[in-house]
């Protein structure tokens, strides 16, 4: 096997400022979608892993808009089993909360919170979820960057 052919190539900071590689601006409509199959979608958006000229340790990824997240879909009996569970850092300061809690006072954040663990825990990752936009119903201020439209799998 010849090692030298399945080199990696690498794009540069100029190429995904210009060209195909470009970021592009992308618009997801959530109403009826299920929490996990949207948030993979996403994230993927994200990442730029739809790219031809894909860079692991760059940020090549699109703008990514995601309207109607208040009409969001779990399956099963996960409203009331999914749990989210954190620290305040105080002693006895583990709190708890059911999907259907968290989506009642704050719809954004259950997106939010599965995207962000798809993405990676690192400075890249960070950067990524910077260029998330999430709305509660189908109203946007990105009208000027035409945003495509894309059907949510």
């Amino acid at each position: 096997m010849d090692v030298l052919s399945y080199r990696t190539r690498s794009l540069s900071l100029s190429a995904l400022k210009e060209g195909p590689h470009a970021r592009a601006w992308v618009l997801l409509d959530a109403d009826g979608a299920i929490l996990g199959r949207l948030a993979s979608q996403v994230a993927y958006l994200l990442r730029g892993k739809h790219k031809k000229g894909y860079t692991p340790h760059m940020n090549g990824g699109d703008d990514v808009v995601v309207l109607n997240v208040g009409k969001i879909r779990l399956s099963g009996r996960k409203w009331q089993d999914k749990e989210y569970v954190w620290h305040t850092g105080y002693p006895g300061g583990q709190r708890r909360a059911t999907a259907r809690d968290i989506h009642q006072k704050h719809p954004l954040r259950l997106l939010e919170k599965a995207v962000k663990g798809m993405l990676p825990k690192n400075t890249l990752g960070r950067q990524c979820f910077r260029h998330l936009h999430l709305y509660v119903d189908d109203k946007h201020p990105h009208g000027a960057q035409k945003p495509t439209t894309i059907a949510v799998k």
